[in-house]
């Protein structure tokens, strides 16, 4: 492969160099593929279980308003400083929750 093969067999050697790498495309082509498929799996299961987990904090916190255990303003303002705490107002939480 490479320069000796062309400069010996010249249109030949390249010829059977681009058919290596064609083999070798297709073979990552084939690995990337079966790894993609399992990485699609999981992600699909983890964004099934983030929209699970979102209801389920959703039906928490409107009980907690319905029974009046909770202000949705004044949790809305502590939903908003534990988002700013970890430096970022970006929607996330990264640090400690208690």
């Amino acid at each position: 492969m490479g320069w000796g093969r062309m400069f010996l067999l010249g249109n030949i050697g390249q010829q059977l160099d681009i058919e290596d790498q064609r083999k070798e495309i297709e073979s990552l082509k084939g690995k990337l593929q079966s790894a993609g498929s399992s990485e699609d799996v999981d992600l699909l299961q983890l964004h099934r279980e983030n929209a699970e987990l979102r209801m389920y904090l959703a039906a928490l916190v409107r009980y907690l308003i319905v029974k009046e255990i909770i202000n949705p303003k004044e949790f809305r303002i502590l939903v908003d400083q534990i988002d700013r705490e970890d430096g970022l107002h970006d929607g996330g939480f990264s640090g400690d929750v208690v």
